[in-house]
């Protein structure tokens, strides 16, 4: 049995993750805590309690979703000593800090800091209401760029999510993503508007990947307990003179994550765990790869579970 560790990215945050966490490990409490202490406010809270209007604010998302994530693997590893290292790691765009936190590549309180940096940087990045997202359903991946190709004399746009088959996000400036979306119907795919501060994944993120750059040769990176599958690239990564490089990449590059998880299951993952708030990635994977089952847990009743049958 290979089994893959999988960690969340932004959007699945919603007020109350990870309180039933706090309450009951120990483990999962400190790092809260610790998370606190690191960004000089109360993340915790804004997790319990809200209100959802911060909460969702870029700059606050990213944070809380790696504190979480990390809440629930430490309640985890609490509550099942002998939880074995998985054989690979990956997490969807901001999941992928999660992964490297757990590989022992970043240490907790650097990945709470940088990716609230990095969440300032992305929505500082373009204007508000001159950036856009949206999601194109039912094509595939050339299909999608010849769309955004076909739409660039309106604005910058390209494919910025590959999450799943015939589930595509586009991102760029309002004019470009809008044409690419008039151009989608045209061509019978569906494509439905995101409701984001900013467009993520594309070349219009080019200063928030220098921003991060910066912020990455301030912090150490140690050996990886276990390679994690990068966004960037869909491969397995040991090597930890590479993780600020491909950090890096992430910001204005497309998430491959349909890629990713294929790789995954190439290399003979047949199990995953989803460690962190909701259960949007077995969602993605099923629709990748049926065979590859996946496990969610998060809150405490979740992380007992799976804790017995180990």
């Amino acid at each position: 049995m290979s089994v893959a560790w999988l960690f969340p990215g932004q959007g699945t945050q919603f007020v109350g993750m990870g309180k039933s966490l706090f309450d009951e490990s120990s483990a999962a409490k400190e790092v809260f805590q610790r998370a606190d202490d690191a960004l000089g406010f109360s993340i915790s809270k804004l997790c319990f309690e809200g209100p959802e209007s911060e909460l969702v604010l870029t700059k606050n998302t990213q944070p809380a979703i790696v504190t979480a994530s990390m809440a629930a693997l430490a309640a985890l590893r609490e509550l099942a000593s002998d939880l074995a290292a998985p054989s690979l790691a990956a997490g969807h765009s901001l999941g992928e800090y999660s992964a490297l936190v757990a590989a022992g590549a970043i240490e907790l309180e650097d990945a709470v800091r940088l990716v609230h940096l990095r969440g300032n940087a992305m929505q500082d990045a373009v204007p508000e209401g001159e950036g856009a997202m949206a999601a194109i359903l039912g094509g595939d991946a050339e299909a999608i760029r010849e769309l955004c190709r076909a739409a660039a004399d309106a604005g910058s746009v390209s494919p910025a999510n590959f999450n799943a088959p015939g589930q595509i996000v586009i991102a760029g400036s309002k004019a470009g993503v809008e044409r690419a979306s008039a151009l989608a119907s045209e061509r019978k795919l569906k494509a439905i508007p995101l409701k984001v501060s900013a467009p993520f994944h594309c070349s219009l993120m080019e200063p928030a990947a220098r921003a991060v750059e910066r912020a990455l040769s301030d912090i150490r990176i140690a050996p990886l307990a276990f390679a994690v599958v990068s966004n960037v690239e869909a491969e397995p990564n040991q090597a930890a003179e590479r993780v600020a490089e491909l950090l890096v990449k992430q910001i204005d590059g497309p998430v491959l994550w349909e890629q990713s998880v294929r790789r995954m299951r190439e290399l003979g993952v047949d199990q995953a765990l989803e460690i962190g708030p909701k259960n949007v990635l077995a969602g993605l994977v099923r629709k990748i790869d049926k065979a590859l089952k996946v496990q969610s847990l998060f809150e405490i009743d979740s992380v007992r579970k799976l804790a017995e049958t180990l």
